[in-house]
Formats: C-alpha cells, sequence, structure tokens
C-alpha cells in the first residue's frame, strides 16, 4: 500500500541548481508522526529569501548539512511513499533531487504527488491555486504561511478535503491519465476556450516558459492539437 508523506521545502531560492533547502518538514497522517529541520546551506541565506520565510542565518547557525538531515528524512519516511507537495513537480522535488545528488546519498524510490496539479484540474472554478487561497476557499483557519512545517499541515487539510475519500492509487491513476483541456486552466483569460484565447497571449507564455513547465504540459498538448501553437 502506497503511503501519502506531505512536505515541504524552505529554500534560499528558487533555483534547485545553485540553491539549497534551509528547511524540511513533512507529516505522517498514518502514524501521526512530524518531522521538522533546519539545514545550514552552507552560505549566507539572501535577505530577499529571508523576507519570504523569516528564516536567517543566526537560526541555521547550528544546523547540520544536508547529508546528515536527507539520511534522517529517508530514515522517516516508510515503505512505498508517495510524497505530496503543493508545486511538487516544479519546486520541492527538484530541490529534493538535486540535494540528495549533492550529498552523494542514495535518492529513495519514492513517488511524487502534486497537489497544485490537482487542484487546476479538478477544481477549475477557484480564480487562483496557491495553498493559501485554496485554505481561504476551504475555510481552513490561517497559520505562520511559508514555514514549513505550518506549510505541511495546511497541505494535509486542504487535500484531506479536496480528495474527499479517494484513496492515493486512485489519485495517481487520475493525474497519470492525459487529458486533453478546452479552457484556460488559469491567469487573466481562465475559464475561456482555448480557442478564444488571444494568440499574442499565447505567444507571450511561450516566451516565457510557461510551456516547458510539467503542470503545463497537458494545456501545451492541447493548443497544439488545436493549432494555435
Amino acid at each position: 500500500m502506497k503511503r501519502p508523506i506531505y512536505y515541504d521545502t524552505e529554500t534560499t531560492g528558487i533555483s534547485s541548481e545553485k540553491d539549497k533547502i534551509i528547511e524540511l518538514a513533512a507529516y505522517d497522517p498514518f502514524d501521526d508522526r512530524s518531522f521538522c529541520e533546519f539545514i545550514h546551506p552552507g552560505f549566507p541565506i539572501p535577505p530577499a529569501s529571508t523576507a519570504i520565510h523569516n528564516i536567517t542565518d543566526e537560526m541555521v547557525a547550528n544546523a547540520p548539512g544536508f547529508e546528515e538531515i536527507g539520511k534522517a528524512f529517508a530514515d522517516f519516511c516508510p515503505e512505498n511513499t508517495v510524497l505530496i507537495a503543493h508545486n511538487n513537480d516544479s519546486f520541492d522535488k527538484l530541490f529534493i533531487e538535486a540535494e540528495y545528488n549533492r550529498a552523494e546519498l542514495t535518492l529513495p524510490e519514492w513517488g511524487y504527488l502534486d497537489t497544485l496539479k490537482w487542484a487546476r484540474r479538478y477544481r477549475p472554478d477557484l480564480p487562483r491555486h496557491t495553498l493559501q487561497h485554496l485554505r481561504e476557499a476551504y475555510g481552513i483557519e490561517a497559520n505562520n504561511a511559508h514555514r514549513a512545517l505550518d506549510d505541511v499541515m495546511v497541505l494535509y487539510e486542504v487535500f484531506s478535503r479536496m480528495i474527499d475519500d479517494l484513496p492515493l492509487e486512485k489519485i495517481i491513476e487520475l493525474l497519470e491519465k492525459p487529458r486533453d483541456l478546452d479552457r484556460m486552466p488559469f491567469g487573466k483569460h481562465q475559464g475561456k476556450p482555448l480557442a478564444q484565447v488571444p494568440k499574442n497571449y499565447i505567444s507571450w507564455l511561450k516566451e516565457n516558459g510557461a510551456f516547458d513547465k510539467p503542470q503545463n504540459k497537458e494545456l501545451k498538448e492541447s493548443f497544439e492539437k488545436i493549432g494555435v501553437l
């Protein structure tokens, strides 16, 4: 049986190639266990990043490097773990893979699930799909946003409501099943039939790399099928 582990990372920036994880948190709903550790990145945290998550150099000064935390996190995760995060495909998963590679640690054969992808697919009625907007939509109490364990617990509550009683295996099956989109799923033209989305807006998305993101693969393929990309 697949085991869900909700997790989140706070980092020194947005590039998994040059930035580092400075906080890693997770929650195991089966055994009601949590994991939360600071990580020393090996260089000063940029002020712009601290302004987002409020993690300072002083807070990570005595923290271990990723090699130690990576081993502890692997021990925390049970067999058949599926790591669940919001924007997982484009952020958290990339950082996890990069950090294990840099530390020369064996990356466990985890599965991954992106709740942002699920929200965009099954809640197209919502204007935005950030974790905090989903929290508000489901009436979940606010907490310390952009700190790892707080975001993990909010994600667990939000996603539990979005999926109701669907088993994890079915959720993964639905997300892996390709589909043709007929309406724009996000942005200023959200809800508009794809054939009516202005070509200059499609060109803008392409130029800015929107179609290179894993979560927009279906959108790219749907535009290609109607001959506008």
